[in-house]
């Protein structure tokens, strides 16, 4: 799925404009659509998901013969036990890919911004901590919420939104539906912020102590970059979860 994201990434950096946010650099064009240097990392970061997954699936046995794919195995069982801990086993074998390429892309941009010396070089820039970025996964999420919603429900899927009885729908359906268009708004700020954040105050410690690494407020990051990765995608999961539950309404 990371190309899916990737190209969901890339359309919120459109949205931005030819310039991009203030500071934004243009490493390239291609087709006439500036590439910036965010965009430029994530395809990094993609060829190393994808070199990373064809060699773990290389030579694979039913009991793991080396650490590599001990340790990929490891990660995977995690994801789809987390996935599974949401929304059940049925729905965690068709949704775990989706939300495991989440998880495994923004971990690696959040920690893309741990690099001491890349932050500094013109085509490097970590993808989360640009909005056009985050803004881009948390459309595809919010895009993907209403598509496996009206899969499985079909029409059925628009009564989520008839909450409360009927007299109050009038009310409780305008509510509703600014609560879903909100979604994707604080799922993208709350990812853009934290890891912005994180990256200038680095930045800005790298800058007054050029000498000495602030390795406390690097371990801090790590955690974070974890934490923040997780989040996005456990409300993804819950998202979707609720989005292909069955709905019991009382009128």
């Amino acid at each position: 799925m990371t190309p899916w994201l990737q190209l969901a990434a890339a359309g919120g950096e459109a949205a931005e404009g030819g310039h991009g946010a203030e500071g934004a650099h243009v490493v390239f064009h291609l087709f006439g659509l500036p590439v910036h240097e965010s965009i430029v990392t994530m395809w990094i970061l993609m060829a190393l998901i994808i070199v990373l997954g064809i060699a773990a699936a290389r030579g694979l046995h039913l009991v793991p013969r080396n650490r590599f794919q001990m340790a990929v195995q490891w990660a995977v069982e995690s994801l789809y036990g987390f996935v599974t801990d949401i929304m059940g086993r049925e729905r965690a074998r068709q949704f775990t890919p989706l939300l495991g390429s989440f998880f495994v892309l923004i971990l690696l941009s959040n920690y893309t911004g741990l690099l001491p010396l890349l932050p500094h070089e013109n085509w490097f820039q970590p993808p989360t901590s640009r909005w056009g970025v985050t803004g881009g996964l948390a459309i595809f999420t919010f895009v993907a919420v209403q598509v496996y919603g009206f899969r499985r429900h079909g029409l059925g899927y628009f009564r989520r939104f008839l909450e409360g009885p009927v007299f109050l729908w009038p009310l409780t359906v305008p509510l509703a539906v600014i609560e879903e268009l909100i979604k994707p708004f604080s799922l993208s700020l709350r990812l853009f912020a934290n890891i912005f954040g994180g990256e200038a105050v680095l930045a800005g410690l790298l800058a007054a102590l050029p000498w000495f690494l602030p390795m406390g407020v690097m371990f801090i990051e790590v955690i974070a970059g974890f934490v923040q990765a997780l989040i996005f995608t456990m409300l993804s999961a819950l998202y979707i979860e609720a989005a292909t539950a069955e709905f019991h309404h009382e009128h």
